[in-house]
């Protein structure tokens, strides 16, 4: 089915959409004069919602399990199946008390040690990856990053701890953009899309079931919660979350940064001969291009800065216009490759603080590394493709190899 005639936004301030192929392309500008004329917008697109643009109103929602639920992380015109306080993707979409014990059978796959022991593996991805591109022609050459490296590594990064296929890679990806950015759909539509996935994941679980292994789908499967096992649902739920967020949120900063090294020649060649700035150079793209925004619904009728938020609105917690926020960071507009004090929310706040930071930082400064090792000068070709919805990356970006 295809999308209906999309209506146009007339206004950013009280009328966005995610889904607005404008949106994501132009997400700077737009905060920036949002934040200065109306800091909480508003929209009754997807039954209503609200788009805060300060760190301080981000930061404050994200705290709040009280007036805000979790139950559903993804706008959508498809209705919530799934009552608090579980969701169907735990620990992402559940509330307190249940948000913790599903977070705590997690966080042992995701240990800074245990993911530590993935950097070799990842690296030598990362530099097979690259071969796979082919013969290079310095000054010719011409490169689809977001395409044929970004979207490549946490894929198959991801696949690969899950214990999926590795021939499966374009069926992953077209899980992603079915879940994270054709949130315009409708119901449907969107419940069709989310059934090929649950059928998916379904016939990985099987297969584990019948061959249990070392991986991460065993792992969840054979966990408990409150002295039970796991129900079908939530061990399905869970992983969904890990092969979605393991995916999109890697891809879209990783190229949002080769996209940036690309256009700032004096980034790039600085990364390049004092690689020691690698990991403060990390910190920073994750804050100047943070992908994530997430969704709340609101629990209760309440006041929030000044407008009246109704019971089941959507709430947005767009942490990269947190990220860019001149009351919360020195030169927010600008990327400082050496910045010293950098506490962003790229990996969000709060209690459902992304379960995978050790993880996402091990891919993005590796696959940057090698990429760097690779070639030394590019440039763009074009302007880039960014996705739609609520996970902003460039979903084509291409570049010509200037130096290798």
């Amino acid at each position: 089915m295809s999308r209906p005639m999309r209506q146009e936004v007339a206004d950013w301030a009280s009328d966005f959409d995610l889904a607005d192929p404008e949106y994501n392309s132009r997400a700077f500008e737009i905060w920036e004069s949002l934040r200065t004329r109306c800091p909480l917008a508003h929209s009754s697109r997807y039954g209503g919602m609200w788009l805060p643009l300060t760190f301080e109103m981000v930061r404050d929602i994200a705290y709040d399990t009280t007036r805000f639920t979790s139950r559903s992380a993804v706008v959508s015109n498809l209705p919530s199946e799934f009552p608090e306080p579980i969701g169907n993707a735990p620990p992402i979409t559940s509330d307190p008390p249940f948000h913790s014990e599903a977070r705590r059978l997690l966080l042992p796959a995701f240990a800074p040690k245990r993911v530590k022991k993935e950097e070799q593996g990842i690296r030598q991805l990362c530099r097979d990856t690259l071969g796979e591109l082919g013969e290079i022609i310095p000054g010719e050459t011409v490169v689809d990053v977001a395409r044929q490296y970004a979207a490549v590594i946490p894929t198959r990064v991801i696949s690969r701890m899950l214990g999926f296929p590795a021939a499966d890679h374009a069926l992953l990806l077209g899980f992603v953009r079915d879940a994270l950015e054709a949130i315009d759909l409708p119901a449907d539509e969107m419940a069709a899309r989310r059934d090929r996935l649950d059928d998916y994941l379904d016939r990985q679980i099987e297969e584990h079931r019948r061959h249990p292994r070392d991986d991460l789908t065993s792992f969840i499967m054979g966990a408990q919660i409150f002295d039970q096992p796991l129900t079908p649902q939530h061990v399905r739920g869970s992983i969904a979350l890990l092969l979605l967020a393991g995916i999109d949120t890697t891809w879209s900063v990783l190229g949002s940064s080769i996209a940036h090294l690309a256009s700032h020649a004096d980034d790039r060649n600085r990364l390049v001969t004092r690689p020691e700035l690698m990991p403060a150079a990390v910190e920073e793209f994750l804050r100047a291009f943070a992908p994530v925004t997430a969704a709340r619904i609101v629990k209760q009728g309440h006041d929030f800065h000044g407008s009246r938020l109704q019971e089941e609105e959507w709430v947005l917690l767009p942490f990269g216009a947190a990220n860019r926020d001149p009351k919360a960071f020195h030169e927010a507009h600008h990327v400082v490759i050496d910045r010293k004090v950098n506490r962003h929310l790229a990996f969000g706040i709060g209690i459902h603080r992304c379960i995978g930071s050790h993880l996402a930082r091990l891919e993005l400064r590796v696959a940057l590394e090698e990429f760097l090792a690779s070639f030394s000068a590019f440039e763009l070709v074009g302007s880039p493709a960014w996705s739609s919805g609520q996970i902003r990356g460039p979903r084509s970006l291409r570049i010509r190899i200037l130096a290798s």
